[in-house]
């Protein structure tokens, strides 16, 4: 198990908690989506990336994807900065932001859920924190991080906008925004840390058994796999792919 374990429908159209447990479903590979372009920030020197420097996309392309897509767009400025850290790290991986903004979707709405917003910061406006894991009705998660994360001493919870299980944030959390430290409730850290979690294990997210092995790592169904494909898949067609 990794992150949230059940689902709770709600009238935006996404699930917010969803049941990751071992088995739940049964994959089939399927098509990986289309990787969706971006427009990078040029720096002073010329170039688009650098050491020490967090990618950023163009401003202008940002504002026109937001409003093509509907995501927040300081959202958006931390999915496509997690693909392209992502993939600099592990270029064999080839996430598009459009796969880590889709999981953001369907965990969170983007850090809205609830009627919240992100920061300039990009920090929730309130906790994000799923419900007790307590063994009622889904998986039983006896506390990990002395409710720190969750302010439960007892069970453990999802937290965050990329809903994150305290246990895993330990050992998958990444500060993605290069201020020394790893927060599940900042969006840029949050991304980072998911798109590398779908990276791990030398992924090709560009094939169909990467792509939908690496979802299934993050939430072991079927219908999680098929949701978060068609929004990824929306969010290129909206936007362009990749050259």
């Amino acid at each position: 198990m990794v992150f949230s374990l059940f689902a709770v429908c709600v009238i935006t159209a996404f699930s917010f908690w969803v049941s990751r447990q071992p088995g739940a479903g049964a994959r089939g590979a399927l098509s990986p989506p289309p990787r969706a372009g971006a427009e990078l920030e040029i720096l002073s020197a010329g170039i688009t990336t650098a050491v020490n420097v967090t990618p950023s996309p163009d401003a202008q392309w940002l504002l026109r994807a937001a409003a093509q897509t509907g995501i927040p767009a300081r959202a958006l400025r931390a999915y496509v900065a997690a693909a392209v850290t992502a993939n600099d790290s592990a270029p064999e991986c080839g996430i598009g932001w459009n796969t880590v903004a889709a999981v953001g979707f369907v965990e969170s709405a983007h850090g809205t859920y609830g009627g919240g917003s992100l920061d300039a910061a990009g920090q929730a406006s309130g906790p994000i924190v799923g419900p007790s894991l307590n063994g009622v009705g889904f998986a039983a998660i006896a506390d990990t991080d002395a409710g720190v994360l969750d302010g439960d001493a007892r069970w453990d919870h999802a937290v965050g906008p990329m809903q994150f299980i305290p246990s895993t944030w330990q050992l998958a959390g990444r500060d993605g925004n290069r201020d020394g430290a790893a927060d599940p409730f900042n969006i840029d850290d949050a991304a980072f840390s998911a798109a590398t979690y779908l990276c791990a294990h030398g992924r090709d997210l560009s094939t169909a058994q990467g792509w939908t092995d690496a979802i299934y790592s993050y939430n072991q169904s079927d219908r999680y796999i098929r949701q978060v494909r068609a929004q990824s898949t929306a969010y290129a067609a909206r936007t362009g792919t990749a050259d």
